[in-house]
């Protein structure tokens, strides 16, 4: 299943140990104490090693009820942490932690799900979350253990009506409110290794105001006429298909939305995060601190239609052997020329953070967007992909933040129960 489609539907070894004040510590629950290693706690910008990163997203509190993955997120967090994983990527929920346009605070939403079609990311079943007291909850168990924390966010309505979503300047407002919030509650601190600000740029998100106005300007001769008194670059002149207004509509749009919350909130690293499809080349990362760049197979055409085709979550109950067959055939005669392909994609993500003097990473990768436990289904080729782009990251010193794939959740059981191979994963992401 693309991400896109869906996302316009939806440690240690004892639990007590804790951080060492000034250090990370990422455990070997078999090996114990004596075998944790330390990470100054910095932000992903100065950091010398990189982080190995598991892209947690939401479903750290849509899962959070009983019979949920992340009911325990004392046990979920220890196993992250066994598998050496030493840092998140997570939601932090800007647009229900901020108050509604009249200064109201609501402590708790309902996320609806309306079938019963697997969800990969997010809630499987409707239920009801409460945010601020989730990330009170949430943030000192992933410093206790070991486990650094990107704040994120989709900026998604989860089933709800927010006003926000399509507000001007909503997105900063919520994150104000939010980093706020964190803030008074000691929470802001340095535990906390990057805030992305907005998922993948232009459409992979739910800030519906900002996808309006870029709407508006996908043809530049269109806008103008319509916009006859709009401000526009000195002495423009619009061409054919001409998508240079909306270009530097979201480069200006996320350069000040990253600036005005340094002025506020200073020392911590700030970015949005992008795609392959993003356009790597019309990317201004003036304000920037670091360039999350996702990355997979997925996105080249001649191998995606045939993913697609094979983890269809909308049609689970058809025989999908035959495509997944397909799939690996593809892959086994095909497989130089996927590697040069992602292997290009990855020079140049590196070489666009040299050009600005930044990081660079991947918090979600490399082979599939979307996959499942299915019977007919194997994580074979999806630990494959891994270690071969894991591998052509580290070719690169900009690479400072690296996933494994997109399935480091509990939820993904046939990939989440394999410590050996996470244990082997990470430990070249660190190395």
């Amino acid at each position: 299943m693309e991400r896109r489609e869906f996302i316009k539907s939806t440690a240690l070894a004892g639990s007590a140990a804790l951080a060492l004040p000034g250090t990370i510590l990422a455990g070997n629950s078999n090996a114990g104490i004596k075998n944790q290693k330390s990470y100054e706690r910095l932000p992903v910008s100065k950091i010398d090693k990189p982080l190995a990163i598991a892209m947690w997203d939401f479903s750290w509190i849509l899962r959070h009820h009983k019979y949920g993955e992340f009911e325990d997120w004392d046990k979920a967090l220890e196993g992250l942490s066994e598998r050496g994983y030493n840092a998140i990527r997570m939601d932090a929920m800007p647009q229900f932690v901020a108050a509604d346009k009249n200064g109201k605070i609501s402590d708790e939403y309902r996320a609806t799900k309306k079938d019963w079609i697997p969800a990969l990311w997010g809630n499987d079943y409707a239920m009801s979350f409460r945010p601020r007291e989730a990330l009170l909850e949430f943030l000192p168990k992933c410093k206790k253990y070991g486990i650094r924390v990107g704040l994120a966010s989709w900026f998604l309505s989860h089933g709800n009506n927010l006003e926000i979503l399509n507000e001007d300047g909503g997105l900063q407002r919520g994150w104000t409110e939010t980093l706020d919030f964190l803030k008074k509650n000691n929470l802001l601190d340095d535990n906390i290794v990057y805030v992305d600000l907005l998922n993948e740029y232009p459409d992979c998100n739910g800030y519906d105001w900002m996808k309006s106005e870029l709407n508006k300007r996908s043809d530049a001769k269109k806008f103008i006429l319509n916009n006859p008194n709009a401000h526009l670059p000195q002495n423009f002149e619009p061409r054919e298909k001409d998508k240079r207004l909306y270009i530097k509509f979201y480069n200006d749009f996320a350069n000040d939305l990253i600036a005005n919350l340094k002025l506020k909130f200073p020392g911590i690293d700030y970015f949005t995060s992008f795609h392959t499809w993003s356009g790597l080349e019309t990317l201004e990362l003036t304000n920037y601190s670091a360039l999350d760049f996702h990355v997979w197979f997925h996105h080249n055409s001649k191998i995606g239609r045939l993913i697609d085709s094979t983890v269809n979550t909308a049609n689970i109950d058809r025989d999908i052997r035959l495509d997944f067959n397909k799939l690996m055939t593809f892959w086994k005669e095909n497989k130089t020329e996927m590697i040069n392909w992602i292997d290009v994609i990855i020079g140049a993500v590196a070489g666009k953070a040299k050009e600005y003097g930044i990081v660079c990473g991947n918090t979600e990768g490399w082979g599939p967007i979307g996959w499942y436990d299915h019977p007919d289904l194997s994580w074979e080729w999806v630990k494959e992909s891994a270690e071969i782009c894991v591998g052509l990251a580290k070719k690169h010193t900009e690479y400072k933040f690296i996933c494994s794939s997109n399935f480091t959740h509990p939820q993904f059981k046939g990939l989440w129960e394999d410590v050996k191979w996470h244990r082997k994963i990470t430990d070249i992401i660190k190395g």
